[in-house]
């Protein structure tokens, strides 16, 4: 009987680390959505602070189960000692010893509580572009399976694995995207494949931002107008002419290239330049 009682307490201080804990780990996530240069040195002892509050706190929740068992063994030992020859030798209870799995259970719910909070896509999204809130980007060899304008004479693919990034980027940044083109059927074909793809109805982008031009200078001549914090190009001339226009740029390209300035980052696509953090 005196066993059942000490496992409630137990319990129950179990399932509150557990709420406690998934609050704070709720609070500690949204850190995340905040770059890293923007926390100040009140915020991370704020944090700091909070996790030391944690532990102190855990062992003086334990400290009274230890007093409470101590007396148990003492009322124990009492009330044997009252008993009746071979009676109250039977009666006597074994002293009552801290379970090991208990403490593996109070471990692994410490443990639980300080795991490291996996961030979201669109956390890395926003982490990524620095919080930049404009956004340029080619469509060619980056948001559609083709390479070159003469195969959007025939058909025009948006990429998959792409789609979930460019999704998030037009939850937080206004996106434009442009293409080189030949002919008008090209275009309708682009505009098509992006609106198949949801393109326009689940995210922030409209068909007023997708540019169409007739060369590669007019593709720059887009950007350099637009003025973005972000441009995503997969043509290395344009990203060394812009370099010193655009805060930011990703070169995209199936090769390792080396950076050329060192606002100009480099990746073999755009969902793995997100996926890399």
């Amino acid at each position: 009987m005196a066993t059942g009682e000490g496992d409630t307490p137990k319990q129950e201080l179990f399932h509150l680390i557990k709420r406690f804990g998934a609050y704070v780990t709720l609070k500690i996530s949204n850190l995340f959505s905040i770059s890293l240069h923007n926390l100040d040195s009140r915020s991370i002892g704020a944090v700091a602070g909070l996790a030391v509050a944690i532990v102190f706190t855990w062992r003086m929740l334990r400290s009274p189960s230890g007093s409470q068992r101590r007396q148990q063994k003492r009322q124990g030992a009492s009330s044997s000692n009252s008993g009746v020859g071979a009676h109250s030798n039977a009666s006597v209870a074994p002293p009552e010893v801290c379970s090991p799995s208990d403490d593996s259970r109070a471990q692994n719910v410490v443990d639980e509580f300080f795991q490291p909070v996996k961030p979201t896509l669109g956390q890395i999204v926003r982490q990524k572009l620095s919080e930049g809130r404009k956004v340029t980007c080619r469509l060619l060899g980056v948001i559609l399976e083709e390479s070159s304008p003469e195969e959007l004479q025939k058909q025009a693919t948006v990429k998959s694995s792409v789609l979930e990034v460019l999704l998030e980027i037009t939850k937080f940044c206004d996106l434009y995207l442009m293409e080189l083109v030949l002919d008008d059927e090209s275009e309708k074909r682009v505009l098509v494949a992006l609106e198949e793809a949801g393109v326009f109805t689940s995210g922030g982008l409209v068909k007023d931002k997708v540019l169409f031009c007739s060369t590669e200078n007019g593709r720059s001549s887009f950007v350099r107008q637009l003025e973005p914090d972000w441009h995503i190009d997969t043509n290395p001339e344009i990203i060394n002419q812009l370099a010193r226009f655009i805060k930011y740029q990703l070169h995209v390209s199936p090769s390792r290239t080396e950076r050329t300035a060192a606002n100009v980052f480099s990746a073999p696509s755009l969902e793995q330049f997100f996926g890399s953090i």
